[in-house]
């Protein structure tokens, strides 16, 4: 009797609780389980990408055209849906009229004649903000030259660089050297120019320990409090940023409101010349959680 109790009680638990006798999830795979519970925090937002076709218009908006740092790429929203369980935003080579153009023009969103690139940028926009808390986002990020993919936030109020930038992820290629970096924008008393907190973790450092990290998906997280902002990928912290040194100069602190989110794939610049690589380029999102304290 003893021990169909104690079996009773096992089955019971594993039902109730599945996640704790799951097993690892496989970084080669989209993750099928539900969000885990953390301790003192609610999950305020989530985002699991398990649908086919287009994602859903209640939260996500779309960039469009050329948007900048000129880069190559002209976003499109057919650029981006939902398959196997995540966003899967694609980088492509393709050649059609820019409609925008204008010969006269000296903006290089209109003298570009053609469009060589094309690619996808998503937002909650004017649709989801929040306010501190934990965020993390499960990806996998193609190394590709020329790929800029990127996981950020934009505070809601004030022009760039005043409102406030937060760049969980971005991959790129400083100095010719592929890397992911973890930054933090405020602005200055000169507009337009940004006061950065920007560390970097050289993709041949990852590899070190791992040499299919490029093939795997893997956490991106901020803990964002009203004294710092803290970034870290599979938990290793890479960049700490206290807010007591992110002030404006009209005295505003950009992280001390609602931001909203970006995820977006850029094509050339900083990435690289993408003109001998092989396409579609890809930048794949398993998940976006957002949790807060109770």
């Amino acid at each position: 009797m003893k021990f169909k109790y104690y079996f009773l009680t096992i089955l019971i638990v594993f039902i109730i609780c599945p996640q704790i006798y799951s097993v690892p999830i496989n970084p080669y795979m989209s993750d099928t389980l539900q969000p885990i519970k953390l301790s003192g925090m609610k999950l305020v937002f989530n985002e699991e990408f398990n649908r086919d076709g287009d994602l859903n218009s209640e939260i996500w908006s779309f960039e469009t055209g050329f948007k900048r740092n000129e880069e190559l790429q002209w976003y499109q929203p057919k650029n981006a849906l939902c398959r196997n369980g995540c966003l899967v935003i694609e980088g492509r080579k393709e050649l059609f009229s820019n409609p925008d153009y204008n010969y006269d023009s000296k903006n290089w969103r209109e003298n570009r004649r053609e469009i060589n690139y094309t690619s996808a940028s998503v937002s909650t926009l004017e649709k989801r903000s929040w306010l501190f808390g934990r965020f993390e986002v499960r990806a996998r990020i193609d190394t590709t030259m020329g790929s800029w993919p990127a996981i950020w936030t934009l505070g809601i109020n004030n022009e760039w660089p005043s409102c406030g930038e937060i760049d969980m992820l971005e991959f790129y290629r400083p100095e010719d050297v592929p890397s992911i970096l973890a930054n933090v924008a405020s602005g200055t008393s000169t507009r337009y120019k940004p006061k950065w907190n920007s560390i970097r973790k050289t993709l041949s450092s990852l590899m070190k320990n791992d040499n299919e990290w490029p093939q795997k998906f893997h956490v991106w997280r901020m803990d964002w409090s009203r004294d710092s902002i803290n970034l870290y990928v599979d938990n290793e912290l890479l960049n700490t940023t206290l807010l007591s040194q992110t002030i404006n100069a009209d005295g505003s602190n950009p992280f001390l409101q609602p931001h909203y989110l970006l995820l977006n794939l850029a094509l050339g610049v900083n990435g690289g010349d993408p003109s001998q690589s092989h396409f579609p380029i890809t930048f794949e999102v398993d998940y976006v959680r957002i949790y807060q304290r109770n």
